[in-house]
């Protein structure tokens, strides 16, 4: 089992930055592509950002380089740079993990909420 907790979310004014962060815990070894959601009020779920264990790396392509998703495979932690935020990156971010070698097949943060706002 695996559990995801999120961090570093709250009011960022736009074209300022925020990182955020995800810790793993529980079966480290079963993380595989792990990944950044988000979700606006009345909006769907949308993935924004995933990495796998190689380092390979996919964009939703209104975030294309202003974010940078990255990962610490050995701790199981991953992390979202986001940079000139506009007020539409305004969500609630989940983190996300694919998992290998378990019954689950992935994992789910609670999630932080990020607030682009002047």
């Amino acid at each position: 089992q695996v559990q995801l907790v999120e961090s570093g979310g709250g009011l960022v004014q736009p074209g300022g930055s925020l990182t955020l962060s995800c810790a793993a815990s529980g079966n480290i070894f079963s993380l595989n592509v792990m990944g950044w959601y988000r979700q606006a009020p009345g909006k769907e779920r949308e993935r924004v950002a995933s990495i796998t264990r190689r380092g390979n790396k996919d964009y939703v392509d209104s975030v294309k380089g202003r974010f940078t998703i990255s990962r610490d495979s050995a701790k199981g932690t991953v992390y979202l740079q986001m940079n000139s935020l506009r007020p539409e990156d305004t969500a609630v971010y989940y983190c996300n993990a694919q998992l290998r070698f378990t019954d689950e097949e992935y994992a789910w943060g609670k999630g932080t909420l990020v607030t682009v706002s002047s």
